[in-house]
């Protein structure tokens, strides 16, 4: 075991304070370790965890403008938060390859990092179904065992809502979580491949019904989308699949 050359493992260190009085502070490994911590409980995917603000390019040959202004609003959620926020989050929409979750993951860490927020990732097609294993006899899981992070997480990552095929449950489950949230105005950021139009996106014959793609308001329930409007502030994402051109995987 390592012990810290500053405190000597005692976890503080005197310092003069700014009216001449020598007072303790946390020394620097308990604070780096604090963050550590706090990072661990966030639950955040290995493969994002190097998904910071300043890792993310919106400059990358076929990048769309709108990558740089939502790098930009992320930015500056992050930056103000939690005073100009008021318990209000992000929406990132737009199609596959973009950024939304690198977007989401970026401003997570900086709120866990720099303000000492107690964060939560959560994939939302993972959650519905750990909460219907839950519903098995044989698992040591209840639905409100499993909800209650979701619920209490000062700032929650719910990435790809929508992925999940929509039937009663799947809304009503939904409902539940925005809801609890925006009661206890808590900030949720949200990462979403549909179309933030309401369900049926307008199309008035039934070739239209056929040929359009779904659209958030079909996936979660016009009234969900309209819960997210007061919710969270919108950014739009638009452009090429980065991972088909750019991030495409390569040996060596």
């Amino acid at each position: 075991m390592t012990v810290c050359t500053i405190c000597g493992g005692v976890g503080l260190v005197r310092v003069m304070d700014g009216a001449g009085r020598w007072v303790s502070r946390p020394c620097e490994c308990q604070v780096m370790e604090r963050e550590a911590q706090r990072l661990a409980a966030a639950h955040i995917p290995e493969r994002y965890r190097n998904c910071t603000l300043d890792a993310f390019d919106p400059s990358y040959p076929s990048a769309d403008s709108s990558l740089k202004k939502a790098l930009q609003m992320a930015r500056q959620f992050a930056e103000t938060y939690p005073v100009d926020t008021a318990g209000r989050g992000l929406l990132f929409v737009g199609t596959v390859g973009l950024g939304k979750t690198h977007l989401a993951v970026g401003v997570l860490q900086r709120l866990v990092r720099e303000r000492g927020a107690r964060g939560l990732f959560c994939d939302y097609r993972e959650l519905l179904k750990n909460i219907q294993n839950s519903y098995n006899p044989q698992v040591n899981l209840t639905e409100l065992g499993l909800l209650k992070p979701i619920f209490a997480a000062e700032v929650l990552v719910l990435d790809d809502l929508g992925a999940q095929k929509p039937n009663e449950w799947v809304w009503d489950t939904v409902a539940l979580i925005l809801n609890s949230r925006y009661n206890d105005k808590l900030s949720t950021i949200i990462t979403t491949n549909y179309a933030d139009l309401p369900a049926g996106g307008g199309a008035k014959t039934d070739a239209e019904r056929a040929a359009r793609e779904p659209t958030l308001g079909d996936r979660i329930g016009d009234r969900m989308r309209s819960r997210l409007a007061e919710m969270c502030v919108r950014v739009e994402m638009r452009g090429g699949d980065f991972r088909q051109s750019v991030g495409r995987a390569r040996f060596g």
